[in-house]
Parts: C-alpha cells; structure tokens; sequence
C-alpha cells in the first residue's frame, strides 16, 4: 500500500482511465432517460450517474511513478486544447446481441474528440503503458449484463431512443481512480483543464 501525492491511499485493485468528464447536466439529461426507460431494459447493473464518463485510455492497475509520468504528458496535452462540443447521438450494446454485457450512449463524430484520445493514447504508449488495441469507439456505459428472462430485442434500441437532441461542453480531462466497492465507484485523481 503506498500514498500518493494527493493523500489518498493506492490499494492493489485500484484502477486507473483518462475519460471526458460530463458536465452535471449531462449526467442529469442521461439519467433523466434511464429513470423513465430502464423497466424496458432489464440489465443487472445500472451505472451510477456520478459515473457516466467517456473513456480515452484504461491504464489498469499502475505504481505513482507511472501515474505520474502520465499526468505531466496529458497536462501538456490539455493546455493545448480548447473547450469543445459534443452532442449524443444513439444507443447501443456490446457483446452477444441476445444477452449484451455493455448499454451504452454514444456521441456525434467529432474530430476533437478523436485528436485528443489519439494524443492521449499515444503519449501513454510512448510511457510504456500497456493499453487496448481495439479501435476507439467513444461512448457513455449506461448499464452492464443482460437479466432479462427473454433474449435482448435490438429493436429496443430505436424504440426508446432518445427523442431530443443534447449538446455540452468539455472542458475537462480526468484521471479516474476506480473504486469498486464503492458507489459512486470512481474518484477523481488529477482534473486537467482545456485551457488553450
């Protein structure tokens, strides 16, 4: 068990990401939809609101040292950046298509979105990290494993998506620390503004 710099405690177990931060009313909006839709999709584990995050890089299980190392290279990245947009757009599932194990909400295209992962990702690499090859795919995980007694219904997903169309500002990085026995499960380690 070490300390780190900011005085909470590294647990083997803990986590660590580079996500979007969503700002409290786009949190509000996604759960606003959860609350009044969720009885049509019965998954076994709903994500808390406080939880809702866009994913850059999952750094897994990592010492200070590292951590550290990857800070300075994403400060760097985010005071060259300015605030930008993003706007939902549609759900859907990861995994089998009968039982899904991810719900999600996904964005618009966005082409700063995806410059700044790329730098992100890259500058985690050149660290030495080791990080998912899979391509991104920029989403907001809303709930995990199919419960439901009948196999998942695709056509759900445009049955109850989203009727009205939601913008917000990004404006902030975080480097989330995982907490799993908690809820919310994840704490902020390091906020990184766009400051360009």
């Amino acid at each position: 068990m070490n300390k780190n710099v900011r005085g909470s405690t590294i647990m083997k177990g803990n986590h660590y990401f580079f996500a979007v931060k969503l700002p409290s009313e786009a949190k509000k909006f996604i759960h606003q939809w959860v609350m009044t839709n969720k009885e049509h999709f019965p998954f076994k584990r709903w994500v808390h609101p406080e939880d809702y995050h866009i994913t850059l890089a999952f750094l897994g299980d990592q010492e200070i040292e590292m951590l550290e190392r990857a800070i300075a290279a994403v400060e760097k990245i985010a005071k060259e950046e300015k605030p930008f947009e993003l706007t939902f757009h549609q759900l859907g599932t990861f995994g089998k298509a009968t039982e899904p194990r991810i719900f999600w909400l996904d964005v618009k295209t966005c082409e700063r979105l995806t410059g700044i992962q790329k730098n992100v990702y890259n500058q985690c690499i050149k660290l030495g990290f080791s990080l998912d090859k899979k391509p991104f795919r920029p989403h907001i995980t809303l709930a995990r494993k199919w419960g439901g007694t009948d196999p998942f219904q695709m056509n759900l997903l445009d049955l109850y998506s989203f009727r009205k169309s939601f913008s917000f500002s990004v404006n902030q990085i975080v480097l989330y620390e995982t907490h799993l026995d908690q809820t919310p499960k994840y704490k902020e380690y390091h906020v990184f503004r766009l400051d360009a």
